[in-house]
């Protein structure tokens, strides 16, 4: 881990880079993929999940059988649990229903806007070192409350062709219609061209490896909207001489944790912090049981000591991290004059793992810098708006000369003729 003290300005380029993810390199494996299970179907998901996944699989899809063996296998302190997420996160994403209303622009010219759902939605949800359930609530609950008709979930399953029982816990309390076990590559194929098995969607959202986040890039171009460019998972820490070293500790091997290319940052005008998080980290990381992943993370990891708040704002607005917390005793203040970043924790007791799974807000959020651009997941990611407009023979009147002046001007007639042709006829 870097520790850096007091770096000039112009070496705030190099401090905010993340580890390398170019996955330009996987486009032709993805893109032959892509292609065999556009023209064979389940038939091309099946091989790849024998080829990848390292099983065989008579049936994709998940049977109701599967399902009630699922409900069986879950303590019910965890499907507590995940009511009582499923119940906040509802909360939060009903509170985001939007509220269009008419306006007139001009006399007699009316135009408003109207919230539709997107029709058919895919969730990929990675398999890998932990079975992510707390992703399938982060999408399928905003997902269902957008009115979205067809919730497809695609999953890797184990290598006995079993989806984790808590994803299919999570994706059957959360309203989830069709669940399919499908991972990496074959999965983002089949839900953009549709199998026999797997229903082709309009958008497709969530997390995944390089493999899936080259795929998911490379159907973005032309098939299939997707919900936000991906990289590896990151945290930004603003801690102050008052923050809680094992705090700090706690919360920066809670991101490390999630992979070897993960990347936790803590920014700081507190030199004395230093040593004591260092400390902390290393006798917390000990009781870690994926210490050594999480070790390996690290090493992209980075303590940086600024010499003023300006600076401290000023350095995380352009790094724009994809979780920020903030353990000041001015965080309010502080959390006011954040722009860049996709969901901030404010103060001692409210660690970043809160909204990985339970306090209501979305975990799918922009990772790499993206925050600088876009949004995480909310409810209007699963919906589109569509504007009306409404003209009445006196609004025409009213507006109609200026449409023609503009339309002549950029020399297209027959735009201009659309509204001559009216005036005249009135």
């Amino acid at each position: 881990m870097e520790i850096i003290k007091y770096p000039q300005r112009t070496d705030w380029d190099n401090l905010i880079k993340r580890p390398a993810l170019d996955v330009s390199g996987l486009f032709d494996t993805v893109k032959t993929v892509l292609d065999e299970v556009k023209q064979e179907g389940d038939a091309a998901v099946k091989r790849y999940g024998e080829k990848f996944d390292k099983v065989t699989l008579s049936s994709l899809v998940v049977s109701e059988e599967e399902f009630a063996e699922a409900d069986n296998q879950i303590p019910e302190e965890l499907k507590e649990a995940i009511r009582t997420a499923k119940e906040n996160i509802e909360t939060f994403h009903a509170s985001q229903q939007f509220k269009g209303g008419k306006i007139e622009t001009t006399p007699g010219v009316t135009c408003w806007q109207k919230a539709v759902a997107i029709e058919k939605v895919g969730l990929y949800i990675p398999g890998g070192t932990a079975p992510l359930f707390s992703t399938v609530l982060m999408l399928a609950v905003p997902a269902r409350i957008a009115g979205c008709r067809e919730i497809v979930l695609c999953t890797p399953p184990n290598r006995e062709g079993k989806v984790h029982p808590a994803i299919l816990f999570a994706a059957r309390t959360a309203g989830v219609n069709k669940i399919c076990k499908a991972g990496g590559i074959q999965a983002i194929a089949a839900l953009t061209y549709g199998t026999e098995s797997i229903p082709k969607v309009y958008k497709i959202f969530g997390p995944g490896n390089q493999y899936v986040t080259a795929a998911k890039q490379l159907v973005s171009l032309r098939e299939v909207a997707i919900d936000m460019p991906a990289g590896p998972s990151e945290v930004q820490i603003i801690a102050d001489e008052h923050a809680n070293p094992g705090f700090i500790a706690a919360d920066f091997l809670s991101q490390a944790e999630h992979g070897a290319d993960s990347q936790s940052i803590l920014v700081t005008t507190a030199e004395t912090l230093v040593p004591q998080v260092l400390e902390a980290i290393e006798h917390q990381l000990e009781q870690l049981p994926r210490k050594e992943l999480t070790r390996s993370s690290l090493g992209n990891s980075r303590i940086i000591v600024l010499k003023n708040t300006d600076e401290v704002i000023e350095f995380t607005n352009l790094y724009a991290p994809e979780h920020l917390i903030i353990q000041t005793a001015d965080y309010r203040e502080i959390a006011e004059k954040i722009e860049n970043a996709g969901s901030v924790f404010m103060g001692p007791y409210t660690p970043e793992s809160a909204g990985d799974y339970a306090s209501g807000t979305n975990h799918t959020l922009p990772t790499n810098g993206y925050a600088r651009a876009y949004s995480g997941v909310n409810l209007d990611s699963f919906i589109k708006k569509i504007t009306f407009q409404e003209i009445t023979s006196d609004g025409i009147r009213n507006l109609g000369k200026t449409i023609e002046i503009m339309a002549a001007h950029e020399q297209l007639d027959a735009h201009k003729n659309a509204v001559t042709i009216r005036l005249n006829n009135m």
